[in-house]
């Protein structure tokens, strides 16, 4: 008993470890850079920031000369966890049945073994909206209006690192996903076809033609409408405490929406679509965000009118239309710059997460500020996902969620040296890292 006794105040200890990074150059991202300072991590916060400090007996000093530190980086679309090898059924457990699933917790399924994690840790992301995508997809998931679900159940907000799926969680339900009805069929590169070619050819969207696209459309909407009616409903007869009043998993996982208290995380990608989802929102008085939207020279005005942020997809990405512009994906966050709408960055696929860092800086050479690029992938994010107050910047009491660099996060050759999360220093490394090793030292 008394060896367990020794070994756990040594864990203890060990955890809440004081690290001192001194002499190194502070990005906040909310305000402006700070030269040769020192950062105090204390119980998994950022204690001090300042010039002459000295640091506490007993602390972790890292010589941070010549270094920069950053907030950890934050994406806002994936299925990390979720999906280990997207050809593989037995990996993916993002694929559940039935078209209203609110009570689905992505959170719950999230594998804290995942080699995605590793991967992402390294280029500096610390942590990641994982979702319950509709079915069928696997690591690329089916974040844009899939057949199979409506709504597919409760998005989470984890850190890149943990013991558990309980140790990773920042926000159990963060959001809950809603696939929202695409009119008409796919065109190009997967993309739906635009109504101006419905209403023009009309096997544009199979043999019946526009008119039964926007008869199954108005009837899909119809449905979704249905279920938060009856969720409203069964609001008020749990407020009510009626007699003989049975509690229902489903609609209770609804109240926390219809309360506003999480946001609805709406994939919806055309203009069309984003403005039949905000009068939706408007109607059922809760509030939304917007996944990938491919429209925002279109959607912009309304989506700054009406509060709402969106959470843009991959900026390195092909066109979806043939004549589409060859850069329509790159100028996407510049757009929405202009427009004055608030933007995050998601990649919505576990393959991109590690390239968050150079979707933003793709985004940059097409027109976007560089300040509003790194925004994007912190203070952002954490902001829209409703945890700005602890996350997404290096600030006095938020959570020491960290990064090291040798230069510019958002450059490729800048390298990760120091990553913490919660404060704990986490080491950079992952299967493609330890292939390296072992193959280096083979004799």
């Amino acid at each position: 008993m008394k060896l367990i006794g020794l070994l756990l105040s040594g864990a203890l200890a060990l955890s809440a470890q004081t690290i001192v990074i001194r002499n190194v150059d502070v990005y906040p991202v909310t305000a402006a850079e700070i030269k040769g300072v020192t950062v105090v991590v204390q119980d998994g916060k950022i204690a001090e920031i300042g010039a002459k400090i000295i640091p506490p007996k007993g602390a972790k000093i890292i010589e941070g000369k010549g270094l920069r530190v950053y907030p950890g980086m934050i994406d806002s679309g994936t299925e990390l966890g979720l999906s280990e090898v997207s050809a593989t059924r037995e990996t993916v457990d993002t694929g559940e049945l039935g078209e209203f699933m609110p009570q689905l917790r992505a959170l719950s399924a999230v594998n804290p073994e995942s080699e995605h994690f590793g991967v992402v840790r390294v280029n500096g992301i610390t942590s990641v909206m994982t979702y319950p995508a509709s079915g069928g997809g696997g690591g690329g998931g089916r974040f844009g209006g899939g057949a199979r679900q409506l709504i597919a159940g409760q998005a989470a907000l984890i850190h890149t690192d943990g013991w558990t799926w309980e140790d990773m969680a920042i926000e159990r339900t963060a959001a809950m996903h809603l696939l929202f009805p695409t009119l008409g069929g796919r065109g190009g590169r997967g993309a739906p076809i635009p109504d101006a070619i419905l209403e023009m050819v009309p096997g544009a969207a199979g043999a019946t033609g526009f008119t039964s696209a926007k008869r199954t459309y108005d009837q899909q909407v119809a449905k979704i409408s249905d279920f938060f009616d009856q969720a409203r409903q069964y609001q008020k007869e749990l407020n009510a405490k009626a007699p003989g009043f049975k509690r229902d998993l489903k609609m209770d996982a609804m109240i926390p929406i219809l309360e506003g208290k999480v946001p609805l995380a709406v994939s919806a990608s055309r203009a069309s679509v984003i403005h039949d989802a905000i009068a939706f929102a408007e109607k059922q008085k809760i509030k939304i965000v917007i996944l990938q939207p491919r429209d925002i020279a279109k959607a912009g005005p309304e989506l700054k009118a009406k509060n709402v942020p969106v959470i843009l997809g991959r900026v390195l990405a092909l066109p979806e239309q043939e004549d589409d512009p060859y850069d329509g994906a790159f100028t996407q966050p510049a757009e929405a710059y202009k427009a004055g709408v608030k933007f995050a960055f998601g990649t919505f696929n576990n393959e991109f997460v590690r390239n968050l860092p150079y979707q933003a800086a793709t985004a940059v050479a097409f027109g976007l500020p560089y300040d509003e690029a790194l925004k994007a992938v912190t203070i952002n994010a954490a902001q829209i996902w409703g945890h700005g107050t602890d996350l997404g910047s290096v600030e006095k009491g938020k959570v020491a969620d960290l990064i090291v660099t040798t230069g510019d996060p958002l450059e490729i050759q800048t390298q990760v040296k120091y990553l913490f999360i919660k404060g704990k220093e986490v080491p950079l490394v992952n299967k493609q890292t330890r292939l390296y090793e072992k193959y280096m030292s083979r004799q």
